[in-house]
């Protein structure tokens, strides 16, 4: 039995002043197509938009009520209109990440900036894909396959001394 692998496109969209300080598109790729899982759509697509504190804050404000900048968000696809169970979409949804944000983390954490990176893509991707930290057997089960990909990486365990709790999910 063959198992096709689903293949990802990356829209990275550099909304910053700071564009050099961003790693390199490949990486985005390679972090993003890592978490893909198997159930995703064949051909699957992602928006990462990198953005400041002004951005970070103003989507924090506008979907979570919250009056500050945060990591990443991730904005699942939801169609407007309902679709036959059997059409299937290939846009996984929007994350935003906040570029000050993810260097005054990796500092504060004493991690290097590109493993806080890489952790909070594969975090975001898992949540466009409809993994969840609210209840503690959610978090228990996206921890442990954060944790997988990011050895595959060769990063350590990011939960063992600094959870990264400023994430979330939206839904807009």
């Amino acid at each position: 039995m063959t198992t096709e692998t689903p293949s990802l496109w990356v829209d990275l969209q550099l909304a910053t002043e700071q564009p050099d300080a961003c790693p390199d598109e490949s990486l985005f790729n390679r972090w993003a197509s890592l978490a893909l899982q198997s159930d995703a759509p064949e051909q699957a697509e992602v928006t990462i938009r990198i953005v400041d504190d002004a951005e970070s804050r103003q989507l924090n404000h506008d979907y979570r009520g919250k009056d500050k900048p945060t990591n990443v968000l991730s904005f699942p696809f939801e169609s407007p209109i309902d679709l036959p169970p059997e059409a299937e979409l290939s846009l996984l949804g929007d994350l935003v990440i906040c570029l000050p944000q993810v260097l005054r983390e990796a500092t504060e954490q004493g991690k290097p900036p590109l493993h806080h990176w890489a952790h909070l893509v594969i975090h975001g991707m898992l949540h466009l894909q409809g993994f969840d930290h609210e209840q503690e057997h959610q978090a228990e089960v996206m921890e442990r396959l954060e944790v997988a990909l990011l050895q595959q990486l060769g990063i350590p365990d990011p939960y063992a001394d600094n959870p990264v709790s400023n994430d979330v999910q939206v839904n807009p």
